[in-house]
């Protein structure tokens, strides 16, 4: 890092750009809440955009999906005072936009032709830096959907492809990188895989293709759902406020003693390196081999700044294996 910033940049896989060692998360701008309220609204969106940038970081994250479109929009909004090639822009296409009709969901080219012009409008901008599939679409050739994207990266409406998962599935991405390379095509050379000290799905068969095909590796969920952040405990569980905002999933998915157990080590390793467990927990993924940027998001300044200061704390190799380490079973220890 610099004396003027908090965030050193990082390659992105075997591409030739660089961006910030920590992307920032926008799925809360204009999210509305069961209650009809919205989480994140235009001016504290444009507040944390720019404590984001005043700390050195260039990477934004969204989706076309995202508050109904309103993410978008109002980074382009954002961008409008300020230099539009100095920032990493990655949004995504994927889930239906227009009730009754099958043909506006999922990777299809005519899905896919329409939401990148609908996308680019909105963050008025004329391409983004990475597109990614927000999940994958089984109901198209994955042949048509690689050609389809490949001609987007041809008319300079997108530079990289990406592939965001929440069950990763190496072998489909493999394979899509194999026709794109037997056709000369654009592969795909960024991935968004969900993946924290309690959530390893990706160790192992995944992390070896994305090695092997130079994909960089960008993390979505690097606190568990607010389970690293040290907010909850094994004999509160989940108590007033918590448990009306959480679901029963939640607590099935990260409220386990297993999970407990990795959190007990998060704790203990945080106070031997002067940090909140949610910066520890970061950090972990940032001294992880072949994880590129995870995607920290927040919902006020202070938050935001407490995760971005994950990027100064530097574990020894002991520490880092002893997260590693944490979490029993076939993905721990790896």
């Amino acid at each position: 890092m610099t004396e003027d910033s908090e965030l050193d940049f990082v390659q992105l896989g075997d591409t030739g750009m660089q961006t910030s060692e920590l992307q920032f998360g926008t799925w809360r701008f204009g999210k509305e809440t069961e209650e009809g309220n919205i989480e994140i609204g235009q001016e504290r969106a444009h507040e944390l955009l720019d404590a984001y940038a005043d700390a050195g970081g260039r990477f934004i994250d969204t989706a076309d999906v995202y508050g109904g479109g309103d993410s978008e929009r109002w980074i382009g909004e954002w961008l409008e005072d300020r230099d539009r090639e100095r920032y990493t822009i990655a949004s995504k296409l994927y889930w239906q936009i227009r009730e009754g009709d099958p043909n506006s969901r999922g990777t299809n080219r005519k899905n896919i032709r329409h939401r990148i012009d609908a996308l680019l409008d909105r963050l008025d901008t004329d391409y983004v830096d990475i597109l990614y599939i927000h999940r994958w679409d089984d109901e198209t050739p994955t042949r048509e959907m690689m050609k389809t994207l490949n001609g987007l990266v041809e008319k300079n409406k997108v530079n990289y492809l990406g592939t965001s998962t929440l069950c990763p599935n190496a072998w489909k991405v493999a394979k899509a990188n194999e026709i794109a390379r037997a056709e000369g095509w654009e592969p795909f050379t960024v991935a968004q895989p969900r993946y924290n000290l309690v959530d390893r799905e990706i160790e192992g068969d995944y992390l070896e293709m994305a090695k092997h095909f130079g994909i960089a590796i960008c993390p979505w969920s690097p606190l568990g759902q607010g389970f690293l952040t040290g907010k909850y405990t094994r004999d509160e569980g989940l108590t007033g406020e918590s448990r009306a905002s959480e679901s029963s999933r939640f607590e099935d998915a990260y409220l386990t003693e297993e999970n407990f157990d990795v959190h007990d080590e998060l704790e203990a390793v945080a106070e031997e390196v002067d940090a909140s467990p949610a910066q520890t927990a970061l950090a972990w993924l940032m001294h992880r081999e072949g994880v590129t940027a995870p995607i920290v998001g927040a919902r006020t300044i202070e938050q935001l700044e407490e995760n971005l200061g994950a990027a100064r704390i530097d574990l020894s190799a002991e520490q880092v294996e002893r997260l590693t380490g944490s979490k029993a079973g076939p993905y721990g220890g790896l």
